[in-house]
């Protein structure tokens, strides 16, 4: 090619490009990587562990209302609040949103003493066949919820998981 012929094309490309003629349209509205609205939850207390071994517990539902705000697909937080009189922080890591909130007296000795427990929600996207769907409005995923070593008098940490299931409505 000779040197006129490359530096026209190279003109009418420069050309196209500064008057927008050929590029990609840009979308005028920031997608909504976050979990936003009014959700009903349920944990299983059928399939509960409590420390590994399955022991039956109280199920619970419960009505959240969760607003994030997200900067990036993996970048996100917000606040959960729950119809059951608590208030929490939501954030995603590695596409698993997590809700973590103090219980304080979540469990009692036998001498009558409380103790708090740090109760996780962890829920990710979930089509209909099970597997992750971002796109999806039903989550399904664990609520766990831990006590400190060495409350009761036992050098064991009080360790309750359940299945978890949130869906929109």
């Amino acid at each position: 090619m000779s040197a006129f012929k490359a530096s026209a094309t190279a003109a009418a490309v420069a050309a196209l490009v500064a008057t927008g003629v050929g590029a990609p349209a840009v979308a005028d509205a920031t997608p909504n990587w976050g979990i936003n609205g009014t959700f009903e939850t349920s944990s299983n207390g059928e399939w509960a562990k409590v420390n590994d071994r399955y022991e039956k517990q109280p199920s619970t539902r419960s009505t959240w209302t969760i607003s994030t705000v997200c900067t990036t697909p993996v970048d996100c937080a917000g606040t959960v609040n729950s119809d059951q009189g608590w208030t929490a922080p939501i954030y995603t890591k590695s596409g698993v949103w997590y809700v973590k909130r103090a219980w304080p007296e979540w469990r009692w000795c036998a001498d009558g003493q409380p103790i708090e427990g740090l109760q996780t929600y962890l829920l990710y996207p979930v089509g209909a066949d099970g597997r992750v769907d971002v796109k999806s409005n039903e989550y399904a995923g664990e609520d766990v919820t831990t006590g400190p070593s060495g409350s009761c008098g036992r050098n064991q940490w009080p360790h309750i998981r359940m299945p978890f299931f949130m869906r929109k409505i």
